[in-house]
């Protein structure tokens, strides 16, 4: 049977996942050609030539691994797999820019453990159609109560002295005993961490909003209290995204919903929602505290507090018990936020591995297209498409919808998409050929006639590892549907979730098991890691998480 259809990218190409990147460096994982030797980082810091190294070396045997996977050589991927990892877990913990070793470590795990769980074809459905929904972290702290420990403030004030910002930070009502608890206690220290980390994908996109929007770059700590930066998050009220806005604000700010995406889900359209929402809210009030409470609760709720009490400030509506419980716990949380991540050498933060940027392609489609057809074409695993594409409520891209793909791949997704009758492209797949497929296996797994792909193919029934097929295969996702109930689970938020905050566990429970059984517990193939090194990870991500 012939190679792959025009158009479509050959099985080696290096197709770069969202996290495949540092924030100051390509987004590839292809080698450059760096000189070995002590640079200086575009943050200040010194960055080592031996990291550098290191990160070649451990790149290379990814690209590797994944060019072989890609061909059916599952054996030979998972043993590049192996020396990527080892390369990177080699690299001594003293070295100035060890960070970047923790980051690529996460990033190249999360992606191996990916690829092990979905296999790329052969009608593999890791993922449910529908969507699944985190739950919005406020919504927990927010019906906490918190006290006025009028003894902390004296003591924090002189480290805000010394802050900037575009908004007024006071150190008034329970905003100390926020920080506290932010920094002190596990439960919101963990809160805090998370959001911290997860707010690196983010970052870059909604400081650039804010400035177009010409508002102060501190609001995105308003994102963090909302919903840790989580796209898929809702809430108690049914607001949702990472902005949190409800179906009526939404619609205001023109964020667009049907039966098969929500708008108010798309991180960048949400942030310019929101920057602008924040903006109106600030003309009206001329005030940023009484801004974030009518975000929360509404303009109408404050209106009638100030109304009722005559006072046109947040802090005396607070002492009145005029403002919703919720919202008197909200600006304070923010302003919490914001103080803490202005100070975090003082609260040992200062070291936090941020996740790198997504970055991405965007692409329109021209007929309804089904997300396995889009990993098949960009040689990702669906999550990560997925990933890139949280407005979408099920796994169908309606015709016209803008798609984001990982970086790069822009032009060879939209040639191999084309390469597929318009049609079809809600059903059809493109099958990458392994090593030990046979037609009628293959044909099998689709619920086919092998008949029926040699027609659609117009080649011979000879197929050999590394060959791309079209396959005619049946509707698997009937339209998708808006939720009509709360559900909340990790999703395919889970993967990167498990990895990120949980790799203490992970690591331990590698180093205990050894080699065989750690790759099967955790999905990973990390046959070649040394006990003394899955302990010497474990210490080091155990010591970070307890901090």
């Amino acid at each position: 049977m012939a190679k792959a259809p025009a158009g479509i990218p050959a099985a080696g190409i290096a197709a770069n996942g969202p996290n495949e990147r540092e924030p100051e460096e390509a987004a590839t994982l292809t080698p450059k050609a760096e000189p070995v030797t002590g640079t200086e980082g575009a943050d200040g810091s010194v960055r080592s030539g031996e990291v550098d190294e290191c990160l070649r070396r451990s790149d290379s045997h990814f690209n590797a691994g994944r060019q072989l996977y890609f061909e059916g050589d599952l054996a030979g991927a998972r043993r590049e797999f192996d020396q990527a990892v080892d390369a990177l877990l080699r690299v001594a913990d003293s070295l100035p820019d060890h960070a970047r070793i923790e980051r690529r470590l996460d990033e190249i795990c999360n992606l191996i453990y990916r690829f092990d769980v979905e296999k790329l074809g052969a009608g593999q459905q890791a993922e449910q159609d529908k969507a699944a929904f985190d739950e919005a972290p406020i919504d927990e702290i927010s019906r906490m109560t918190f006290s006025v420990d009028e003894k902390l403030a004296p003591k924090l004030q002189s480290e805000l002295n010394q802050v900037n910002s575009g908004i007024p930070l006071e150190l008034a009502g329970p905003v100390p005993e926020l920080i506290r608890f932010f920094t002190t206690k596990e439960a919101g220290r963990r809160a805090l961490l998370a959001g911290f980390r997860r707010a690196g994908r983010y970052r870059a996109l909604i400081q650039r909003v804010l400035a177009e929007e010409g508002l102060p770059e501190e609001l995105i700590y308003l994102a963090q209290a909302e919903s840790g930066f989580l796209p898929r998050a809702i809430s108690n009220k049914q607001a949702v995204g990472m902005w949190q806005f409800i179906a009526g604000t939404g619609a205001t700010y023109e964020l667009k919903r049907s039966s098969t995406f929500d708008e108010r889900l798309d991180p960048e359209k949400a942030t310019r929602a929101a920057a602008r929402f924040l903006k109106s809210l600030h003309e009206r009030y001329g005030d940023w505290y009484l801004a974030m409470a009518a975000y929360n609760c509404g303009a109408g709720a404050v209106d009638r507090a100030v109304e009722r009490t005559g006072y046109a400030d947040y802090w005396e509506l607070l002492r009145r018990h005029s403002l919703p419980k919720e919202t008197a716990n909200y600006v304070p949380i923010i302003l919490a936020i914001t103080i803490i991540a202005k100070n975090p050498q003082e609260y040992g933060l200062d070291n936090i591995l941020l996740d790198a940027p997504l970055e991405y392609d965007s692409i329109r489609v021209t007929a309804p297209t089904h997300l396995d057809l889009i990993a098949d074409a960009t040689l990702q695993p669906v999550s990560v498409i997925r990933d890139l594409n949280p407005s979408l409520l099920g796994r169908l891209a309606p015709v016209g919808f803008q798609v984001h793909v990982p970086k790069g791949m822009g032009s060879t997704t939209q040639e191999a998409l084309e390469s597929v009758p318009a049609s079809s492209r809600h059903a059809w797949r493109l099958h990458h050929v392994s090593t030990g497929d046979t037609l009628a296996g293959i044909a099998k797994s689709y619920h086919l006639a092998p008949e029926r792909i040699v027609a659609v193919n117009g080649s011979s029934d000879t197929i050999e590892a590394g060959d791309t097929l079209l396959i005619p295969a049946l509707d698997p996702t009937p339209a998708a549907k808006i939720f009509k109930s709360r559900r909340y689970s990790y999703g395919h938020y889970g993967v990167a979730a498990r990895l990120q905050s949980g790799r203490a566990a992970l690591v331990q429970r590698g180093a205990s098991m050894g080699h065989a059984a750690a790759a099967r517990r955790t999905a990973t193939p990390v046959a070649h890691i040394s006990a003394q090194a899955l302990h010497r990870k474990a210490a080091v991500h155990t010591a970070a998480l307890s901090r």
